[in-house]
């Protein structure tokens, strides 16, 4: 059957109305037993995945544990309508792309689902978002309606208490002047943006930063020359006199976000996990420290795909810790830095 013979498809939710599991997964079991559940429903009722599979040749009723389960190609999300829902989206979210690039379409089917996923994750690795002060290097809501980062800023924007949190991208001078301020006052504070933008304003605005915590969220491909993560680091470090820089890792393919705090390590929540498949089999997968392809079990994406073979390169670490190496040769370029374009 091809894709575009499927009709509208409504399945019953049999028994998930709940929604992804956030919480009790503390086991290995526990994962895998719910990454077992989401799989069955997506092969079942998400058309597109189904026929992957069906091409693979896949038993679906073979798979006893997750790391047997096939990973969806990135690009299919370009191409195809990845979605399992019974009902219409609440809302599309795009990926950022240079002119005439197909961008990627991430159908979601509860917007509140997408904020427990990005709430519970940032509560993880920081704590309540009331506590901060986010000062965001990153378009408006209002200009990037269909961005999933800025969506989440957005909302973790207006979650904070202190009146100062917004977007300031337009603004480095002012944004410089509001975190010596911020930073008299000893509010907690967190600068998040692409980092084209943050290399910008420690390099024409420098300032002491001892109360903020700056996360920066990609790369830099049609800015300024590209630079490694730990160079990047490096002259952020300098500019902002900080021993640490912190990254963000998420995708508009994904629902959730992984965090490094340090030296590039980035750390999942527990309804995500990492694996690294062989660059030249990508169904065979490699031991921990070698480098080879990114694949992403996501379970907050629930109705659309939780299995996603990406184009980024990685390695991860017997701690769980993944790094992340580079891309592809031939895959598109894309990253935070293109909202701004």
């Amino acid at each position: 059957m091809d894709i575009e013979d499927l009709k509208s498809f409504c399945p019953d939710k049999n028994g998930v109305s709940e929604g992804p599991p956030f919480a009790g997964l503390h086991t290995e079991e526990q994962f895998n037993q719910s990454a077992l559940q989401c799989f069955r429903f997506q092969a079942e009722h998400n058309p597109v995945y189904s026929l992957y599979l069906e091409s693979l040749a896949f038993d679906t009723q073979s798979v006893e544990v997750f790391t047997d389960i096939p990973f969806l190609p990135i690009e299919f999300f370009k191409t195809h309508r990845v979605y399992a829902g019974d009902e219409s989206e609440e809302i599309r979210f795009l990926s950022s792309g240079t002119t005439g690039m197909q961008p990627s379409i991430h159908y979601i089917a509860s917007l509140a689902w997408y904020i427990k996923s990005f709430s519970r994750g940032f509560n993880i690795f920081y704590g309540p978002p009331e506590d901060y002060c986010f000062l965001a290097l990153l378009p408006s809501y209002l200009e990037r309606k269909h961005s999933s980062l800025v969506y989440m800023l957005d909302h973790l924007i207006k979650k904070s208490r202190f009146s100062e949190s917004g977007f300031y991208l337009s603004d480095l001078e002012g944004l410089r002047e509001k975190l010596e301020d911020l930073e008299a006052s000893g509010t907690k504070t967190i600068l998040l943006g692409v980092s084209y933008a943050l290399l910008d304003l420690a390099a024409n605005y420098p300032v002491h930063l001892k109360n903020t915590i700056v996360i920066e969220t990609g790369g830099m491909k049609g800015r300024r020359e590209e630079l490694s993560r730990h160079e990047l680091h490096r002259r952020l470090s300098e500019g902002f006199i900080l021993e640490n820089i912190h990254s963000e890792y998420g995708m508009t393919e994904l629902l959730s976000q992984a965090y490094s705090s340090e030296k590039g390590l980035f750390k999942t929540p527990p309804w995500m996990k990492i694996r690294i498949r062989d660059p030249y089999d990508p169904f065979s997968y490699l031991e921990d420290g070698r480098s080879g392809g990114i694949n992403i079990i996501d379970l907050a994406n629930w109705y659309s795909c939780s299995f996603i073979e990406t184009q980024d390169l990685g390695r991860l670490h017997p701690d769980q810790s993944f790094e992340i190496l580079g891309r592809f040769d031939n895959s598109d370029i894309r990253g935070c830095n293109l909202l701004v374009q």
